[in-house]
């Protein structure tokens, strides 16, 4: 019996290691797959003004809604984000109808007149919205109804270009990892009570087969023995460390892979410039501050004199942005610059910018070649929009993003897959490619990529 209980034992042991294994493996890996959400306020304005309730149904011209919306509101307000005021996005459920034009009407006289939500509004943003008696109340209704119904289009999945829902990858949630651990809890139990099951099956049998076996004592049973018999098994121990060669692999793995991936990097700046102001609402060209990237190997980071090309004017009393006045002043501390007498001082400083996208310095990466030469093949391969810069296939949505920060991964893979994928397209006035292409004539069947160029080759990239 002593015999079949050790049996029984490394068998329930075995299942248990098992177990732990097959748990530990998925847990590792799992959360590896997953991507981290992205710092952005858009994601996070949008799901907080969809979830106060259903869409209110709003009886008015969607049409000329967005023309009084683009007119009077797009400056302040955002549908999915804040910026001077908050995110419009879910605002017919978060108010009253009514209410919500007698603010449009005459906003300062409902804070003077101590309207709660009215005052709250103002205690957050710190600066009251004008009034707008010159439009109706059906232009307001308008406006509401041009609002609910992007606020419904935020509500909707997004789907890809023939229909299909695209499900957004949130890696496994918390009740994915309980249940693996549950999964893990039921496979052990059953293996123990296999075993179990087992052993007994084997005493009938030795039974019916006129052996002689003993019955369980019930005594005590010493554990201490029992696993310094264990710890002499040549089996047990070499399971024992393939279990924790094999976890101990995953885990360094997992660690080792995401070493120097600094996506969604987003340091604090010296200066809080909001590219949601300058490159989305006002509109301004990349190229007027980073005119490197088309002419360079490096964007440039542009000098406090192209700031001062507006600011010298522009001083941030009045601004749309309650924090303006503050940070310009730091640009015009640095460069020691008096806006009263409109004169500069002889002590300037510089500004210390924190380098937000940071490469090895044994990658070589050429702004040039990439928004100039392969400008047409990195709009068609990233599926770019005409009014949209070729700087958001690196860099995202720079225009909402209120700072700017790391938005891809920036990794030998993410850049090897993007050749890869890419295909070359001649351009007009872009003779860069002639000659390669017609040297490569007999591959064009089915287009030819990056790869093909060389464009995976290490030197391409490291020196």
């Amino acid at each position: 019996m002593s015999q079949n209980s050790s049996i029984c034992f490394t068998r329930s042991f075995s299942g248990l290691t098992f177990a732990f294994f097959l748990f530990f493996t998925l847990a590792t890996y799992l959360p590896a797959l997953a991507q981290d959400a992205p710092p952005a306020d858009t994601a996070v304005a949008a799901q907080d003004a969809v979830a106060t309730g259903t869409a209110a149904s709003i009886e008015g011209d969607i049409a000329a809604g967005e023309t009084l919306y683009t007119q009077y509101c797009a400056v302040c307000h955002g549908i999915d984000r804040k910026l001077t005021g908050p995110a419009l996005a879910g605002v017919n459920q978060r108010h009253d109808q009514q209410w919500l034009i007698n603010w449009i009407h005459d906003s300062p006289g409902m804070i003077e007149s101590g309207d709660p939500e009215a005052v709250a509004i103002f205690e957050e943003y710190k600066i009251a919205m004008p009034p707008f008696p010159m439009l109706s109340e059906g232009d307001v209704i308008n406006i509401l109804a041009y609002i609910e119904s992007e606020t419904q289009a935020l509500q909707q999945p997004a789907t890809a270009a023939g229909g299909a829902v695209v499900a957004e990858d949130k890696g496994p949630s918390l009740a994915a990892i309980i249940g693996l651990a549950v999964l893990a809890v039921v496979l052990f139990l059953v293996i123990t009570v296999l075993n179990r099951t087992i052993g007994s099956l084997k005493n009938v049998i030795l039974r019916n087969q006129g052996v002689e076996v003993a019955a369980d004592s019930g005594a005590k049973k010493d554990y201490l023995a029992s696993l310094k018999k264990l710890a002499k098994n040549k089996k047990f121990i070499a399971i024992a460390i393939l279990v924790v060669l094999m976890a101990g692999s995953a885990f360094s793995w997992n660690v080792m892979w995401n070493v120097g991936v600094e996506q969604y990097y987003q340091p604090t700046q010296p200066i809080r410039f909001p590219h949601d102001l300058h490159a989305g609402v006002m509109e301004i060209d990349c190229r007027y501050c980073h005119g490197g990237a088309w002419k360079s190997k490096n964007a440039t980071i542009p000098s406090l004199s192209t700031c001062m090309n507006c600011h010298s004017v522009v001083d941030g009393k009045g601004s749309d942005s309650p924090t303006a006045e503050g940070e310009i002043a730091k640009i015009y501390q640095a460069l020691d610059f008096d806006p009263a007498s409109g004169e500069y001082g002889d002590n300037p400083e510089g500004i210390e910018w924190v380098r937000v996208h940071n490469l090895p310095d044994f990658a070589y990466f050429n702004h040039s070649q990439h928004v100039t030469v392969a400008e047409a093949s990195i709009r068609k391969a990233k599926g770019l929009k005409a009014d949209e810069p070729v700087c958001y296939a690196c860099h995202g949505p720079v225009a909402e993003m209120e700072e700017i920060y790391q938005f891809s991964p920036l990794t030998m893979k993410w850049c090897v897959d993007c050749h890869r994928e890419t295909e070359v397209i001649h351009a007009e006035d872009n003779e860069y490619y002639d000659k390669i292409l017609a040297a490569h004539e007999q591959m064009k069947e089915g287009g030819v990529t990056v790869a093909d160029l060389g464009g995976i080759e290490c030197a391409r990239c490291h020196y």
